[in-house]
């Protein structure tokens, strides 16, 4: 019996890209906080870009090896920012504030078509509903489904920011089902990429695993060794709905 079911948040309920227009809006809005904070970072923009992608490549080595999430603090002192040479004690305060930006301008981001329609669907069958994501910051999930005008639909988020724990990682999912008093059997997965979504909630029992395709997901499964499948593979975020509908019915 299917009671419940939980969403990846980034390429999933929203649709999210990065391009160069992106990138440098993201660095030249970091530099404007740099500077407005009574620091200077010391480097064109082009300059603090390098280095601040070089922190990033770090950090995502780092994190990809052992699948832990540091919070924002850590991150920002002690990879993207670590050479500017900024005392830690005056960074500190401002990284989630860092991270939170980061997360609003690297990335574009739109809700996807229908996404409401379907979650009322979802929640009219009186399924359990949540979302597990790999974020960097602590609070910019929540505050993007309440702009989105969907968080009363989520018993639960789970974040990887929060949890100190990234998918593919069985163990976040396992506190999501825990949090929202929920069997792994009993639960559908719902995400864009079979490296992070699919084998991780397969690892963690998940019943059934469905992929949507989002821009990012030929980059971030590339190379990935197959352990998983999806159950289902759809286009259309709607589409959860009537699959649902079908398993509940069982």
């Amino acid at each position: 019996m299917i009671t419940s079911v939980l969403f990846d948040m980034g390429g999933t309920l929203e649709d999210i890209c990065v391009d160069r227009q992106s990138e440098l809006e993201a660095i030249e809005r970091l530099d404007r906080m740099i500077k407005s904070c009574g620091w200077s970072s010391g480097r064109s923009i082009e300059e603090l870009k390098e280095k601040v992608d070089l922190g990033w490549e770090r950090y995502g080595a780092y994190r990809d090896s052992c699948d832990v999430e540091l919070k924002p603090v850590s991150i920002w002192c002690d990879y993207i920012l670590r050479e500017l040479a900024i005392p830690r004690e005056e960074l500190e305060p401002h990284c989630e504030e860092f991270a939170h930006m980061w997360e609003v301008t690297h990335y574009h981001r739109m809700l996807r078509p229908r996404v409401a329609e379907m979650l009322e669907g979802l929640k009219g069958m009186g399924l359990k509903l949540g979302i597990i994501s790999n974020t960097a910051a602590l609070y910019q999930v929540f505050d993007i489904l309440e702009t989105y005008g969907i968080r009363s639909y989520f018993q639960d988020v789970t974040l990887s920011s929060v949890t100190g724990i990234r998918k593919p990682s069985p163990d976040i999912f396992r506190i999501a089902l825990r949090q929202l008093q929920s069997k792994p059997e009993e639960c559908v997965y719902v995400g864009d990429t079979v490296s992070r979504d699919i084998i991780g909630s397969k690892r963690a029992g998940f019943a059934k695993a469905i992929q949507i395709s989002s821009k990012l997901t030929a980059e971030k499964d590339s190379g990935v060794k197959r352990e998983f499948e999806p159950d289902y593979r759809i286009e259309d975020i709607y589409d959860v709905y009537p699959i649902l509908q079908r398993l509940v019915s069982c």
